[in-house]
């Protein structure tokens, strides 16, 4: 009776701990967090085709967070664009659609960040030959979206390691754009996260093949208010609770995402 009387204690101290987390009494009011997302990025977020809902990554993570946190997680589809006015005029309380943690943008938003990943060179497999490492891309075509750092880090890429014959960097409308064009034969090479990759290949079996390894690390964080720390807190003591407790893993193996996971979820690690 005594080990019975000690185990409740302790599992009752376990769920003290876990619902001890502070959310800001104006969320905790309205029992939900107001979350953005752009849904064209698979596998993080997009919409399933067979059903429309909802699907990927950063969806479950997300409900997992609404779970640890006790509050519901209203989803509010936007434009890449507004993103960071959706934030600093309270719009929305979090960003979680695969954004990535830049120091540029810490004046605006403070990240959570929850996974790694790195623009990863790729090329059709029918000209995989050709391109052994990424030196073999010097001098050629390569696509990617000029939405993100991506083009300013193929450059300094460039610079470092192909000299007078630098990558002729073609800036697309997204990662879908440069599969296309791709596919096309516009470009020779097309570089995206890679995260992203694995799901990419799976969808389209012997398309792609992947050069090299990924050019730069970079972090994928949740975007919340600069001023909100307690958010920012409460958030980050969801995801590490997510990641004590196995659930995050779980994620990460769904999505076939396990070489991007963290050990411990950080602000603002972003360069």
């Amino acid at each position: 009776m005594k080990r019975l009387w000690v185990a409740a204690a302790l599992f009752g101290a376990m769920t003290v701990s876990a619902l001890s987390i502070e959310l800001p009494a104006e969320i905790a009011k309205r029992g939900s967090l107001k979350v953005a997302l752009v849904p064209n990025y698979p596998p993080m977020e997009f919409r399933d085709p067979a059903t429309n809902a909802l699907s990927g990554f950063d969806i479950d993570l997300g409900e997992a967070i609404g779970r640890k946190l006790g509050v519901k997680i209203e989803w509010q589809e936007t434009s890449f664009a507004e993103f960071m006015p959706s934030i600093s005029t309270g719009r929305v309380d979090a960003i979680l659609s695969g954004f990535t943690d830049y120091a540029s943008r810490h004046d605006i938003a403070s990240f959570v960040d929850y996974l790694r990943s790195g623009p990863q060179f790729f090329v059709q497999q029918s000209r995989k030959a050709e391109f052994k490492d990424a030196a073999s891309l010097c001098g050629k075509k390569v696509g990617a979206s000029r939405r993100t750092m991506f083009p300013a880090q193929i450059a300094a890429w460039s610079e470092k390691n192909c000299g007078g014959n630098p990558i002729q960097f073609v800036g697309t409308d997204g990662s879908a754009d440069a599969r296309t064009q791709l596919r096309q034969g516009r470009i020779d090479a097309a570089a995206q996260g890679n995260e992203t990759l694995p799901y990419i290949m799976d969808l389209e079996p012997g398309a792609y093949a992947s050069v090299g390894e990924p050019i730069a690390q970079q972090f994928t964080g949740i975007a919340l208010p600069v001023k909100e720390k307690a958010l920012q807190q409460a958030i980050l003591e969801a995801v590490d609770a997510l990641i004590a407790d196995g659930t995050y893993k779980t994620l990460l193996a769904k999505w076939k995402l396990n070489d991007n996971g963290l050990e411990k979820a950080t602000i603002n690690a972003g360069q």
